[in-house]
């Protein structure tokens, strides 16, 4: 409930500030003043695509709807893990608990999944599966879970070398070839892009 709270007072505060009444704020979103006054109650949260319109309408960037929201998980270290294979996304998390024992793991089999775990808690790894099935593949979701947290270290999992330089290109912060190893996941822990506090790999 804390969360949603962050969420909401942030929204309210902003609506306000920028002298917008629920019904203006809900005719510029293309929504009902009822699904704004929900946001504002913190019954329900929007979801990526109308909360990156809502940064838009309220003059900021989507991270900092959600900076009040994500500062209170700072003492929770979040690895996420994007594998559209459960043997292998199963695989891949016990590995990565292994290594990080004091870590909070969890698992998608897409990035559809992935997006609202995103949305409600501060992400501070996500092992992505470049090839992930559906209609986000990992390159894709790395760019959504980049607007939610512009400090996310994202760490690409493939069985191919020729997505290498399109990570390259959007700086992410590793690229591991399957499979999983323990000693290629020590590496990349231990030279993420961005600094994560508690991070001690074993």
């Amino acid at each position: 409930m804390q969360k949603c709270e962050a969420l909401a007072n942030k929204i309210k505060d902003l609506r306000i500030a920028r002298g917008l009444s629920q019904q203006q704020l809900a005719e510029q979103m293309f929504v009902s003043r009822s699904a704004v006054s929900m946001w504002e109650l913190g019954t329900r949260l929007p979801d990526l695509n109308l909360l990156s319109r809502l940064a838009v309408c309220l003059q900021v960037q989507t991270h900092e709807l959600l900076d009040g929201m994500l500062e209170e998980q700072e003492e929770t270290l979040h690895i996420l893990v994007a594998e559209d294979l459960p043997l292998l996304l199963r695989s891949s998390i016990r590995l990565i608990q292994e290594v990080v024992p004091q870590a909070h793991i969890i698992g998608f089999a897409s990035g559809r999944e992935a997006l609202p775990y995103a949305l409600s808690n501060r992400i501070s790894v996500a092992f992505l599966d470049i090839e992930l099935k559906g209609d986000m593949d990992g390159l894709e979701l790395s760019r959504r879970l980049r607007d939610i947290n512009p400090q996310i270290n994202i760490i690409f999992l493939t069985a191919h070398e020729e997505y290498l330089p399109q990570a390259a290109y959007d700086h992410c912060s590793g690229y591991i070839l399957k499979p999983l190893v323990r000693e290629r996941v020590c590496h990349e822990l231990n030279n993420l892009r961005f600094p994560v506090r508690g991070l001690n790999p074993e």
